[in-house]
């Protein structure tokens, strides 16, 4: 049911493409040519190519172009000049940061949060024209469109970091758990981020093999009372959440060595497979990841979960950074790039991205909402216990209609005071606000990078006081084998084989 709903929102959305493409014809074509270079995260962008979205009235493929060759046709036809883009992508934000500080040069990226303070605080990038928050400008799709808890209001994220202008919010959500709940020991171990030392579930819960994320569910173990215990305010949260003085390191430190020799593994992206396999129970997740996960597991028959640890969650951003350094920021190229971002921005084009990519756009808007509805509403369904699943924070107004979904209960589950912390798709896609109320944005780690890069060092590197002294013996047996062996061959002729000359040549004992 929910695929036949996902190929229906995807025709009404090519539907929307083709009457805004045609809204604009007539213009003519110079020979000027500009060409955007673009760097994003692998697999971030919809690449075209579905075999599954079919235009129901036509039999049509729908989305077989990529998303960037669309924005390059849908330009270049809507202009005097063209536009060539380069897209490239990275794998992580150091990865990205790496090559620009070895002179590669591009025009707009996307990298995280923490990397677009980096960025904002070297003073490589250049700021968003008041033109792209023209409200009035039909085709501004981002300034129409973008959640207001997101950017552009007064209270918003945005703001708050001050990213206002200096980057434009692409995709959002949460780190959490991943989890089979069949498989738990108790319902609640979920619900923490000692899940990862909890030893009944001893090497069956994997970690993000990344400092960061690592060093975020740590904080949430080490500070675990005082989470659970006081309400804080927005900023002590924070502050509690981005500790990073000595003492602090030294304890994370500790507790990442037990965490290690509890866990599976720590990983990158292996955890996918593992946890549809069955491998591990439990994953360190992004929320966009653990929908791809739960879909995946969905096809082999196996019902996976995401949880929301009760104590905090790290709330992440990725957005467009138009960069300065290394730029010919003409008025062409200001506008090319600002293109893109309101082509990406535009609802249809939002929600093409986060059916192929599994994560949530910053997008809003009834369009978007109604995808939502599609996927995940149950109205007019008898068989199925209702619930009603309020994202009016993130859509806010969408002319009269209150941004509430009727959605099956069965796929949340409720604590004692009414509180969602544990759900499927939904819950990962859209946080409700009570999660989103004890979420905090992991900052740049500034001038402790180098003690908490040293601290994952001791952590992840192998620490010979570890090995046992039985490994030890083994080892060293080896490795002098290995010797004995290499001697016994080198002098091989004179211990067992009686030299004799080749022939035409004789032997001269020496005097």
């Amino acid at each position: 049911m929910k695929k036949i709903k996902r190929v229906l929102a995807l025709t009404a959305s090519a539907c929307l493409f083709g009457a805004s493409a045609l809204a604009f014809t007539g213009c003519t074509q110079s020979d000027e040519t500009v060409v955007l270079r673009v760097c994003s995260w692998e697999e971030y962008i919809d690449l075209g190519g579905w075999d599954e979205a079919i235009d129901l009235e036509s039999g049509d493929i729908i989305g077989v172009n990529s998303m960037v060759d669309d924005f390059t046709e849908w330009f270049n036809d809507n202009h005097n000049y063209s536009v060539k883009v380069e897209y490239s992508t990275f794998g992580t934000n150091e990865d990205l940061y790496n090559r620009l500080s070895l002179g590669d040069v591009y025009d707009l990226v996307c990298p995280s949060d923490y990397m677009i303070m980096k960025l904002i605080a070297e003073g490589n990038y250049v700021e968003y024209s008041d033109g792209f928050w023209n409200e009035d400008e039909e085709t501004n799709y981002y300034a129409n469109n973008v959640s207001r808890y997101i950017d552009g209001a007064e209270d918003s994220i945005y703001n708050f970091y001050d990213w206002h202008q200096k980057a434009a919010c692409y995709m959002w959500g949460t780190l959490g758990l991943v989890y089979n709940p069949e498989k738990l020991v108790d319902d609640g171990d979920v619900s923490h981020w000692n899940m990862l030392l909890n030893e009944n579930y001893s090497k069956q819960v994997t970690i993000k093999d990344n400092v960061r994320d690592a060093y975020f569910a740590t904080l949430g173990i080490i500070n675990n009372d005082k989470l659970m215990s006081e309400s804080l305010s927005a900023s002590e949260l924070s502050k509690l959440m981005n500790n990073t003085d000595d003492e602090t390191i030294a304890v994370a430190e500790d507790t990442l060595k037990q965490i290690k020799d509890n866990v599976y593994s720590f990983e990158t992206d292996s955890g996918k497979a593992d946890m549809v396999t069955g491998k591990v129970i439990a994953n360190e997740q992004w929320s966009g990841d653990a929908v791809f996960i739960m879909d995946q597991a969905d096809e082999e028959d196996t019902e996976l979960w995401y949880s929301v640890p009760e104590e905090c969650t790290n709330i992440w951003f990725d957005g467009w950074v138009k960069l300065k350094n290394g730029v010919d920021w003409t008025a062409e190229k200001m506008e090319v790039a600002e293109a893109f971002v309101n082509f990406l921005s535009r609802p249809d084009n939002a929600v093409r991205n986060m059916y192929y990519i599994g994560y949530t756009s910053a997008i809003a808007g009834e369009t978007v909402f109604d995808y939502l509805e599609w996927n995940y509403g149950i109205e007019g369904d008898e068989d199925i216990e209702p619930i009603n699943y309020d994202v009016k924070y993130f859509f806010g107004d969408l002319d009269g209609r209150e941004a509430i979904i009727q959605a099956d209960a069965s796929t949340f589950e409720v604590n004692d005071d009414g509180e969602i912390n544990r759900g499927r798709q939904l819950f990962a896609q859209y946080p409700p606000e009570n999660v989103k109320d004890r979420a905090v944005v992991m900052l740049d780690f500034g001038e402790k990078l180098a003690d908490i890069n040293q601290m994952w060092i001791n952590v992840r590197c192998l620490d010979l006081l570890d090995i046992s002294p039985v490994t030890v013996g083994i080892v060293a047996g080896v490795i002098g084998l290995i010797v004995l062996a290499s001697c016994l061959y080198g002098f091989r002729y004179k211990l067992f084989i009686k030299y004799k000359p080749k022939k035409g040549f004789e032997k001269v004992n020496e005097q």
